[in-house]
């Protein structure tokens, strides 16, 4: 497996906004992509601005060419969500999963 991560800092008062974003409108159109495996949407608030550290699961990285293109890293970021953001990475990096637990309890 393949983890995709992204960075982008939403102003306090857009990261709601991008947070329907993309469990509302991402989020379907990755489901429907073989190979996708999920998403994670971590957020770190501050005083002046929001920061996200998005993180999708990819079985292999070329089912991540179905969203990225033939450039695995470059950032896919929609004109809505460049109005939502501060800054935002322009490249995305991957990470081979090479070991993962979840706690059960």
């Amino acid at each position: 497996m393949v983890e995709r991560h992204w960075r982008g800092i939403a102003f306090p008062d857009k990261a709601d906004q991008y947070i329907y974003h993309l469990t509302h409108e991402t989020l379907p159109e990755l489901e429907a992509m073989p190979g996708f495996k999920g998403l994670s949407i971590l957020r770190r608030d501050t005083e002046k601005s929001t920061a996200f550290l998005i993180i999708t699961r990819w079985e292999t990285p070329g089912a991540i060419r179905q969203f990225s293109g033939n450039d695995l890293e470059v950032a896919v970021v929609p004109d809505v969500v460049k109005s939502m953001m501060l800054q935002y990475e322009v490249r995305a990096e991957h990470y081979t999963v090479v070991s993962q637990s979840d706690s059960r309890g």
